[in-house]
């Protein structure tokens, strides 16, 4: 998993695409966890991409670097149950003002099973990262 971890740490924001019925929506995320062997993501309770991963939960994740390397990261999102991933990235990101007791917002974290990584260069054969 590092090398994905690696990956978006280098590009700093990276974009998650899910689907609203049959229309596709992305948008950009920055915060994510490399732990217990995972890359773990968060989402809001509250928000349109929670709902729509619970109703659809076949992601992809696509992230560039200045090289023009670009990261294909495919698969099912799983939640996790463990209240730890979500306080470490809540802590890690700052975004103590927008999750916890005060808000009512929950920070749903998940990783993807079933996935495929390809790091692709501009003009060349992608290389899997898993």
């Amino acid at each position: 998993m590092s090398k994905i971890g690696d990956f978006l740490k280098e590009t700093g924001v990276f974009f998650l695409a899910t689907t609203d019925g049959d229309q596709p929506k992305l948008r950009p995320l920055g915060a994510f966890l490399e732990e217990d062997g995972k890359i773990i993501f968060g989402v809001g309770d509250f928000k349109a991409v929670y709902r729509q991963l619970c109703a659809n939960p076949l992601v992809e994740i696509a992230a560039c670097k200045p090289d023009g390397h670009w990261l294909r990261y495919t698969g099912k999102a799983v939640f996790e149950t463990d209240e730890k991933y979500a306080q470490t990235i809540i802590k890690n990101a700052g975004l103590e003002a927008i999750y916890g007791e005060k808000t009512g917002n929950k920070l749903m974290t998940f990783h993807l099973e079933d996935a495929k990584a390809v790091d692709i260069a501009v003009m060349g054969e992608g290389e899997s990262l898993i």
